[in-house]
């Protein structure tokens, strides 16, 4: 089988009718992404001037054929009405700003529930730093699938104000060294920091017993003092009345 239809096969478990279009739009993306061919809907096609170069004619043939394959997966995915009013479109970028404005509705209400989600999602103490990760990601995608515009530095940000306190000397340092991350690249440094927090914690938990110990120790010293320098003398006898 090739690999279009094998990618297609994704599309038609889930093809293009109405009321689907969140989920519809998040699995051509996939299908994009993994194509190569997602930069088409992002970047303007390259003029192709008559006395072009080699490197100007093949960045305008790769356009080209990447915006062909686009059109293709959007046409082979959607419903047979929306094949119709769709296929004379001259880009796979007017196809999907048409099909937008169709179900501008739902995107509202999808952005809505996608930012509530974002915004009411933290990370548990002691819970998975990828899975979190991960989740976050799945949630700014989908904004971005919906049309928002997050700029990847607040994106970053966002999830950093999602974890939890063993990561506060992460988020410092972050600041303090204006770091700049992709995502990617912060789920691998979390995951690593994850990792020496966990083995700190037993070294933590050591010190925390002994100080326990040393002040329960204390604790009985004082204690025994008390008894011995009781209110009748040095000795604790009292005094004959």
């Amino acid at each position: 089988m090739s690999s279009f239809n094998q990618l297609t096969s994704i599309l038609n478990q889930n093809k293009l009718e109405g009321p689907n279009y969140v989920e519809w739009r998040r699995n051509l993306d996939i299908v994009l992404i993994a194509e190569g061919y997602k930069f088409i809907i992002t970047e303007e096609c390259p003029e192709k001037p008559e006395n072009a170069t080699d490197d100007q004619v093949k960045a305008y043939d790769k356009w080209v054929k990447a915006d062909k394959m686009a059109r293709c997966y959007i046409l082979a995915s959607t419903a047979n009405v929306l094949q119709h009013q769709h296929l004379s479109m001259g880009s796979a970028y007017d196809m999907l700003e048409s099909l937008k404005e169709m179900f501008g509705e739902q995107n509202r209400v999808a952005k809505q529930t996608t930012m509530k989600s974002l915004l009411n999602t933290k990370m548990a103490e002691g819970s998975s730093v990828r899975d979190h990760v991960l989740k976050m990601m799945s949630l700014l995608n989908e904004r971005e699938v919906l049309g928002a515009v997050i700029d990847k530095k607040y994106q970053v940000e966002m999830v950093l104000q999602t974890l939890p306190y063993s990561f506060q000397q992460f988020r410092l340092n972050y600041n303090m060294n204006k770091m700049d991350l992709s995502l990617a690249k912060l789920l691998n440094d979390l995951q690593a920091t994850e990792s020496i927090v966990k083995q700190q914690a037993p070294i933590v938990a050591l010190n925390v017993e002994k100080a326990s110990v040393s002040k329960s120790k204390g604790s009985k010293k004082k204690n025994k003092a008390q008894k011995v320098l009781a209110p009748g003398g040095a000795t604790g006898v009292k005094n004959p009345k």
